[in-house]
């Protein structure tokens, strides 16, 4: 069998399992203690949803580009609000360290893990691609026209 066939579905499920567990953690910290935070709580709520969702979409099927990138834009935003929380606050809000533990580091762990997975899983596809088009006979790149041989017709 093909480990090339085996690649894209490989990432796909281990990019939705990675990007699920970073959702399964903000909903637990939402219903632990976050709900209580006034406009935080409701984002760690959004962005677990978000996750779900896409997680869920990702598992259907091969996505289109734009998926993925969805996908990559919540971890990002995962990833600042943590490091915002930690350094200049969101709205009034901060946090210190590795707190809540072990939540914090896990969080980082999957967020981290999901963007290197999405990031690897487009650049296979972005060489499948480039392997198909050239595999058919189709020229990678457009020639050039010679400006100097090209003539104009006269008016």
């Amino acid at each position: 069998m093909n480990t090339q066939r085996l690649l894209a579905p490989t990432l796909r499920a281990a990019s939705a399992a990675t990007l699920a567990a970073g959702g399964y953690i903000h909903a637990q910290l939402y219903l632990d203690e976050y709900r209580f935070i006034h406009i935080i709580g409701p984002l760690f709520l959004l962005q677990a949803s978000a996750s779900f969702a896409l997680a869920a979409l990702l598992l259907v099927g091969t996505p289109p580009l734009l998926l993925r990138a969805a996908a990559a834009g919540v971890t990002l935003g995962a990833l600042a609000g943590f490091a915002a929380s930690r350094t200049v606050g969101v709205f009034g809000f901060t946090e210190h360290g590795l707190q809540p533990a072990p939540q914090a580091l896990l969080s980082l762990l999957t967020e981290t893990g999901t963007l290197l997975l999405l990031a690897i899983w487009q650049m296979t596809v972005t060489k499948q691609h480039r392997a198909a088009r050239t595999s058919v006979g189709t020229p990678v790149r457009t020639p050039v026209r010679d400006r100097a041989t090209t003539r104009t017709p006269p008016n």
